[in-house]
């Protein structure tokens, strides 16, 4: 079981290439950010994890500058999005960004991935919160067909285009692995058609982990593909629910950090690999 750190990043929070040099000093596998584009100020879709949505979120870092920051200044540490909000992305752009960051960090991207829950923050970006899963499917299988084809073409009802040639494919192949975020009823049913792993947030819930777990591998299997590996989100740093996830199989387990200075975080990275040296 692999072992990972998730920060929003933030202009007054600990910088990321001191975090990500942190991390992989002290033995972690993988760095995530999540994305934002902006905060609505009308304030109207509620925030899931509670009443009062925190201070990081309206001034969350761009995830692909900072994991392209994280990427230079590491070599072994994997960087990926926790989560890339696609609805608000230009499929074919987001193909070649995606693509440009698994060249330039030698093939260490994850590609989180998700809909969102911010019904304005959709809108702003001319997404109707309705059709949210049905463009987010097809812009996932519009941007694989880009990074495995020389001369790509798709045709759907969101997404349309003819002959394209776009490059650098990705070093991963076929491409860096699609991690479909979420805890919703459907959620395994979208990772076993066209992600490549699970990633619940296991601070919101979403019924017992073992038989959702179960359930993405009957899937999976319904589909022609192998098991899929799980991540997990917001892993609390207890030994016994470490162990507790190793025994259902879960691949990696991501620790929050707070956006804060390095005074306040680098304690909690040192304590978190004390922990997982322990564990291991």
């Amino acid at each position: 079981m692999n072992f990972g750190v998730v920060i929003f990043p933030t202009e007054y929070s600990i910088g990321v290439t001191d975090l990500a040099r942190a991390v992989e000093d002290r033995g972690f596998e993988s760095l995530l950010t999540p994305e934002h584009t902006h905060i609505p100020a009308s304030r109207r879709t509620p925030w899931p994890g509670g009443a009062d949505l925190p201070r990081e979120y309206v001034h969350l870092l761009d995830p692909f500058v900072a994991l392209t920051a994280a990427a230079s200044v590491t070599r072994r540490l994997r960087v990926g999005t926790g989560i890339c909000l696609i609805i608000q992305h230009d499929p074919i752009i987001l193909a070649k960004q995606v693509s440009t960051l698994d060249l330039v960090s030698g093939g260490r991207f994850l590609f989180g991935i998700g809909a969102g829950w911010n019904r304005e923050e959709m809108e702003n970006h001319g997404t109707d919160p309705e059709q949210r899963w049905k463009l987010m499917r097809e812009r996932v299988l519009a941007m694989k067909q880009i990074w495995t084809q020389e001369e790509a073409s798709f045709h759907g009802q969101f997404v349309r285009f003819e002959r394209i040639w776009q490059h650098p494919k990705p070093v991963q192949k076929p491409h860096a692995p699609i991690i479909v975020g979420g805890n919703g009823p459907r959620v395994v049913r979208r990772a076993a058609e066209y992600g490549d792993e699970w990633m619940p947030n296991v601070a919101r819930g979403g019924g017992p982990l073992e038989e959702r777990i179960a359930e993405l591998q009957r899937l999976a299997a319904e589909a022609g593909r192998g098991p899929l590996p799980v991540t997990l989100f917001a892993v609390q740093p207890e030994p016994h629910i470490l162990e507790g996830y190793r025994e259902l199989g879960v691949a990696r387990c991501l620790f929050m950090l707070p956006s804060a200075p390095a005074d306040e975080v680098l304690p909690l990275v040192a304590r978190y690999a004390d922990l997982i040296r322990r564990f291991a």
